[in-house]
């Protein structure tokens, strides 16, 4: 099997499963009042209830309860009518309170599941444990002092949903497509933006190897994995340290590691903690949360279309499975090529510039789509302008290249620069007669059988024509006078 490990002893399976925070893009924080902003000034945004104060009573984030309702119902899980807050008791200088308000037995969001679509063209499902919703830590910082640690607490109290997967994943390849759908599920949803470099998103990363069909092995947990491309790589290296290993006569620890992208190695940190060390207990300051179905339906109500329907939909208009996969694969990029399709109903040949064209200057740039100089509207137009034989395909590429570096419209740049297509037949007529003229010996050697000279003919003529000629006059032409 491609998913098995080849160690010196035997194949070894891979199990993996993820835990993903994913912090809700709410004005302010969980329980607080306090701006969740991103990039403030240290302990520019903490609250007196953040600052972990006596007496401070911590008050609910409706619009972050609504996020995770939202989120569920995104993942196809089932969404808990009561859950409970509890106490999550652990010290970290960064965690002033000395515990965390998340929930434990009892989460807004139970099972649900996820299919995730692999480069082979097969799909797996992958289970939901739950979702439940919990306040960030803060952040130390070891690098401002040569001696000292600092504590910034701004983000100490921002909602985070933590998504819990089933150990359903055997292969790198499978957890990275697993976290790119998370990641996609929950921009389309809007409950998180889905930036790993800023910490937004953050997966946890469970490992364990096995023989296949073996009860499940001793698992190691590499933390806060800050990248796609981190969690595949950090992976590969922590399956096969597992299965050495073992073969060298040794045992896995469970333990939490931290991933070293420097080095590309995981690294231990500390022992990993059972759920009993952390003493939960329903936090007394905070009620049972108990949901309506009136406001859960209301929620479902306001349901974006989501990637799989939206890709099903796509491949409806004629769009392969790779097509359709690449432009929902981000919103704002989906939502480009429909706005495309307003102006121009051809979707395969909408598609196809969006896609090779449009996308191939922006990765060029490093620019998302968002940042797109060519307006939807104009790349219709410039559609339409090849569709009505104004300009040709190639002489379209031309012209869309002018759109990208200058931001004019299609229109514009074809009639500043003259480039409509000729269409007139005596004109045409001309030209492939003087083609034919100059390439007699061609002209016998055609005649004689060689037809893979017509193709010769049509070049020669395209660019007499300087690339003008409409390409099915041309070839009428060509064949009326060969014949």
């Amino acid at each position: 099997m491609e998913n098995q490990i080849k160690g010196q002893s035997g194949p070894w399976e891979t199990v993996i499963g993820m835990e993903v925070h994913a912090q809700v893009p709410s004005a302010a924080k969980l329980f607080s009042g306090a701006s969740a902003a991103f990039g403030a000034e240290p302990n520019a945004h903490v609250s007196y209830i953040d600052a972990g104060m006596p007496g401070m009573l911590p008050v609910l984030n409706q619009a972050c309860v609504d996020a995770a309702i939202k989120t569920g119902l995104g993942l196809n899980a089932a969404i808990n009518r009561r859950s409970v807050f509890a106490r999550k008791n652990y010290f970290y200088p960064d965690l002033p309170q000395g515990y965390q308000i998340s929930q434990f037995d009892q989460p807004i969001v139970g099972k649900g599941a996820v299919t995730i679509d692999l480069p082979d063209g097969t799909t797996r499902r992958i289970g939901i444990t739950r979702l439940h919703l919990e306040q960030d830590a803060g952040k130390s910082l070891h690098d401002q002092h040569p001696t000292k640690s600092y504590v910034d607490l701004n983000r100490c109290g921002v909602a985070l949903m933590e998504i819990v997967s089933e150990p359903d994943m055997r292969s790198a390849e499978e957890a990275v497509a697993y976290l790119a759908k998370l990641r996609m599920i929950v921009r389309y949803l809007g409950t998180c933006d889905g930036n790993m470099e800023e910490g937004s998103m953050r997966a946890d990363v469970n490992i364990s190897v096995r023989r296949p069909g073996d009860p499940l092995g001793t698992r190691a947990e590499v933390k806060n994995v800050n990248s796609v491309k981190a969690v595949g790589q950090a992976i590969a290296y922590e399956a096969r340290r597992q299965v050495e290993a073992i073969e060298a006569g040794g045992q896995v620890v469970q333990e939490t590691r931290l991933w070293d992208p420097n080095k590309g190695v995981t690294r231990s940190m500390r022992g990993k903690e059972e759920a009993h060390d952390y003493r939960y207990f329903p936090d007394p300051d905070l009620l049972p949360l108990e949901l309506t179905e009136a406001r859960i339906e209301a929620i479902r109500a306001g349901l974006p279309e989501l990637p799989d329907a939206k890709k099903v939909r796509f491949m409806g208009m004629g769009l392969s499975a790779y097509d359709a996969g690449v432009l929902v694969a981000e919103a704002e990029r989906a939502a480009y090529f429909e706005a495309v399709l307003v102006g121009h109903g051809d979707a395969k040949l909408a598609a196809n510039w969006v896609l090779n064209e449009l996308l191939g200057f922006l990765n060029k740039d490093g620019k998302d789509i968002a940042q797109s100089p060519v307006e939807p509207g104009d790349l219709a137009s410039l559609l339409g302008l090849m569709a009505d034989g104004t300009i040709s395909g190639k002489i379209a590429k031309d012209v869309f290249e002018e759109m990208y570096k200058t931001g004019a419209a299609p229109g514009d740049i074809v009639e500043a620069k003259g480039l409509k297509q000729v269409a007139d037949a005596g004109a045409i007529g001309a030209l492939v007669d003087g083609v034919l003229a100059a390439h007699t010996d061609k002209v016998a050697e055609y005649k004689a059988g060689k037809d893979r000279l017509f193709g010769f003919f049509v070049g020669q003529v395209m660019k007499a024509s300087g690339g003008k000629a409409a390409p099915g006059a041309v070839n009428a032409l060509l064949r009326e006078r060969l014949r």
